[in-house]
């Protein structure tokens, strides 16, 4: 945005541009103070010119990664939408640093963050308006069919990070834990090439002594569904196995410790299912992409924490799937409960790593805000594997300690463990309660846990892993 003398662009695509306007665009981003801050736009009618509007649209001084090009794309989309525009072309005033393969990640980053910027979940209002964009075209960042594999991958993405959204945007009396079985069902069914599906009753659970989850689901009308796909390459070889594990409350009512007062947020609590939302949005994409060499397991413990004579009480013992009790003395520490059962089943899958997705503690985004996810685990390799897909997929997360000390806060009188600890400390209680449930397996289950804990409604970062 840097001017000269006569304040005009410095920039070679700017200064001619701006001339064919007769100046109108660099006056306009005097006057408006337009200083390409990342998100700021500015917006101009062009009558007579072909074009009905011309826009700058901020990126920042130093935009090099994913993030701020995804960014950049949903910033587009909103001054589309503002604009009410049906096509939009996209070009940036500087391309000459970049390599051909930053060029191809850049043009993907931009679409993924267009078509995410331009979705609006209507499915609930009685007078929606779709999205009138219908086009972008992407100039100065190459063509041919490295780019329309990069745009095909961001395309599959984006429709499983949308399809996540949407299960987290559902109302806890539409997406019922059976109606998100059905769900992961029908993923499996329409990628059945290389995803299967088994889904587990409470009866089925009872036989596979799953006490900690039963015990969260025991007060609900809507019975429990224990969801587990597995993606199989359709050829060649399996190098790696691994497992995702999702948080899947559909609703939290806090049990008998149920939530109340200012900021306890229970009229959002369809949003605890945001793990389960991430996994499945994970195998849908991975279903559609279809990586080779790689066996990957989505494992869902659905279930409802509500109240009733049958619930779960302050003060009961559970026993876990491994055999650890459990003296439950918070019931809205309920997540925690059906993950222990839920990684011990993972566990018994053979696989080599586990990531556990989950709105699991306020503690964390306390810590972290609402845009950053807390990730936990004793694994040098396996958070700089995590770290490594976050960067690419533009994602922020911060590495967190696991503090073993901080284990005598959970240690129970009566039980191997209580399900909450101090107070302070919370995020690092609940990843310790988490790294006790696969004990009981150490010797058939060798798996490396992270847990990433956020409180964000969808993260798509494990799509891109």
């Amino acid at each position: 945005m840097a001017k000269d003398d006569s304040k005009k662009f410095e920039n070679s695509l700017l200064k001619k541009l701006d001339a064919k306007l007769g100046g109108q665009l660099s006056e306009a981003s005097s006057e408006e103070d337009f200083t390409g801050k990342p998100g700021q736009s500015l917006v101009l009618r062009l009558p007579g010119l072909g074009s009905k509007r011309i826009g700058l649209i901020g990126l920042g001084q130093s935009a090099t990664n994913t993030y701020n090009f995804r960014n950049f794309g949903e910033a587009i989309a909103a001054a589309a939408k503002t604009a009410q525009a049906s096509d939009v072309g996209i070009v940036l005033a500087s391309t000459g640093s970049i390599s051909n393969e930053s060029k191809l990640n850049t043009a993907s980053a931009i679409v993924s963050g267009t078509v995410l910027g331009t979705y609006e979940d209507n499915r609930y209002k009685s007078d929606s308006k779709r999205p009138v964009l219908k086009s972008v075209d992407i100039l100065g960042l190459g063509t041919g069919p490295e780019l329309v594999k990069k745009l095909k991958y961001a395309e599959d993405v984006s429709s499983a990070v949308i399809f996540g959204k949407e299960l987290v945007n559902s109302p806890a009396n539409v997406l019922t834990p059976a109606v998100l079985a059905e769900e992961a069902s029908k993923i499996a069914s329409t990628y059945s090439d290389v995803l299967s599906a088994t889904i587990l009753s409470a009866e089925q659970c009872i036989e596979l002594k799953m006490g900690s989850y039963l015990g969260v689901a025991a007060a609900s009308a809507n019975p429990p569904h224990f969801i587990h796909l597995c993606y199989k390459p359709s050829s060649g070889p399996v190098k790696a196995k691994l497992a995702l594990v999702g948080k899947g409350l559909t609703f939290d009512s806090g049990g008998y410790n149920i939530k109340t007062g200012p900021g306890c947020s229970i009229e959002f609590m369809k949003f605890d299912m945001g793990g389960s939302a991430a996994v499945l949005g994970a195998a849908k994409a991975i279903g559609q992409v279809k990586p080779r060499g790689v066996e990957v397991h989505f494992i869902v413990a659905a279930c409802e924490n509500m109240i009733s004579g049958t619930g779960m009480r302050p003060g009961d013992i559970v026993t876990a799937s491994n055999g650890k009790t459990i003296e439950v003395n918070n019931t809205d520490a309920e997540g925690r409960l059906t993950l222990a059962d839920a990684l011990v089943y993972a566990c018994n899958q053979g696989v080599e790593k586990i990531i556990d997705l989950a709105t699991l503690t306020g503690a964390c985004r306390v810590a972290l805000g609402p845009s950053i996810a807390g990730v936990f685990t004793p694994s040098d390799e396996l958070a700089n594997e995590v770290f490594t897909a976050a960067e690419a997929s533009g994602e922020k997360l911060w590495r967190m300690p696991l503090e073993e000390s901080y284990w005598e806060s959970m240690k129970s009188g009566v039980a191997d463990m209580v399900n909450t600890g101090a107070r302070q400390g919370g995020a690092i209680t609940a990843a310790l309660f988490l790294k006790q449930c696969p004990v009981g397996y150490a010797t058939m289950c060798r798996a490396h846990l992270l847990g990433i804990f956020s409180i964000i409604f969808y993260s798509n970062n494990i799509l891109s892993m």
